[in-house]
């Protein structure tokens, strides 16, 4: 008759054959001594109230634009706009309104060649131009028919300047340039404003063949005015759909998933309780690490939670696009299922003895 192996001595053996019966298991380790063998290129970083701080802030604070500024907003008359000329007290050198003329055919029109005909005078040149310098020409030659000729020039027709915003807004569209300056968040605005799917932060002003990225969410949400340029004759807006910008919450927790950052910053402790909360039976609470990939390597942040002090340091620590937050499962439970994983082949083996017999 063959000797019966006693059940936990063939499970010791069993676990020595397979090099740790957990190896089927992510292990990372918890304590500084482990993790002095780690490789040199992964860095762990242990969250305290002392450097928390540091990691309060977005992994991607905005930055401001490359945008040259333009200028302070001055119009310049261009071909195609229509020019109201008002000589007060002369009511023969004002284009009469008519029944049938609309508000664009109160004036003149200025040509290809940048220039208008005005009575006495002949051709204006315009192009290029403020209303007031036109204002000042027209007054200096008409004072050869006029006795101080008093004038007003305005533009009624903005015909010759144009920006383009398309995208992710309501109402895509082109809008003309007027003598009131236009900004970036005014032209998004009249475009009907950001759609739920429009991702402020990247986006961009195509301006003399060169395309720029403003992040208009920057001075949303921060303050920076550059990032609300002056746009100028020729700029095409466009505003981007979101990405997907995920961190992923794995190991000991209720539901393991993905969590969005696009829409605003989580913190730690929200990316957790979203995902139900971590499994108290079966968790190392002192092993809550976020591994952030850099080029150098990997950055390892640990959190002890196994106080409520530590969820509270979890709330001032944001998470970066592609974090991928662990749980790690406490050495006892990594036994417990160890020693359940292997009771069927235990009892097999039993089956077999008692058959030997």
């Amino acid at each position: 008759m063959r000797p019966r192996l006693a059940p936990m001595f063939f499970a010791l053996a069993l676990c020595g054959a397979l090099s740790g019966c957990a190896t089927g298991f992510v292990r990372f380790p918890v304590t500084e001594e482990g993790q002095s063998k780690l490789p040199a290129d992964v860095q762990v970083i242990r969250l305290d109230s002392s450097n928390i701080a540091s990691f309060s802030q977005p992994a991607r604070p905005p930055q401001p634009t490359t945008l040259p500024p333009a200028r302070d907003w001055d119009y310049r008359i261009g071909e195609g706009d229509v020019l109201s000329v008002v000589v007060f007290d002369h009511p023969e050198l004002t284009l009469p309104l008519g029944d049938e003329r609309g508000a664009l055919d109160f004036g003149f029109r200025v040509q290809s060649d940048g220039t208008f005909f005005y009575p006495f005078i002949g051709q204006v040149a315009a192009r290029g131009r403020r209303p007031e310098e036109v204002r000042a020409d027209l007054t200096r030659q008409l004072a050869d028919y006029i006795s101080d000729p008093q004038l007003e020039v305005r533009v009624t027709g903005f015909n010759s300047q144009r920006v383009v915003v398309a995208g992710e807004v309501g109402t895509p569209n082109r809008q003309p340039l007027t003598t009131i300056p236009l900004t970036l968040i005014e032209a998004v605005n009249a475009a009907g404003g950001l759609t739920e799917l429009a991702d402020a932060e990247r986006v961009t002003v195509q301006r003399g063949g060169r395309l720029y990225r403003v992040d208009l969410d920057g001075f949303l949400t921060a303050g920076i005015a550059r990032n609300n340029p002056l746009l100028i004759a020729g700029d095409t807006v466009a505003v981007p759909r979101r990405r997907a910008e995920e961190a992923y919450i794995l190991g000991e927790v209720d539901t393991p998933s993905p969590v969005d950052l696009s829409q605003e910053p989580i913190t730690l402790t929200q990316a957790v309780a979203r995902s139900g909360g971590i499994d108290e039976l079966r968790a190392d609470a002192r092993g809550l690490f976020v591994f952030r990939g850099r080029e150098e390597g990997i950055t390892v942040f640990q959190l002890d939670v196994s106080s409520p002090g530590g969820m509270l340091l979890g709330t001032r620590f944001l998470l970066a696009p592609r974090d991928v937050v662990y749980i790690t499962r406490s050495p006892l439970q990594r036994w417990n299922d160890t020693i359940t994983g292997i009771l069927p082949t235990v009892r097999t083996v039993g089956q077999i003895d008692d058959i030997g017999d």
